[in-house]
């Protein structure tokens, strides 16, 4: 039982890690907008 209890705290502490992390990049990171254009062959138009 100790060893099911070891690997749920790890297991805990890696997902407390990758929520820690992911939280750190939304408040940190801004994107940055910008326009985008894509060119559509005409044969898909004629569909």
């Amino acid at each position: 039982m100790p060893s099911l209890l070891r690997f749920l705290a790890v297991v805990a502490a890696i997902i407390a890690l990758a929520y820690g992390a992911m939280t750190a990049v939304v408040s940190f990171v801004t994107p940055q907008p910008r326009e985008m254009s894509y060119t559509i062959p005409a044969q898909r138009l004629n569909k």
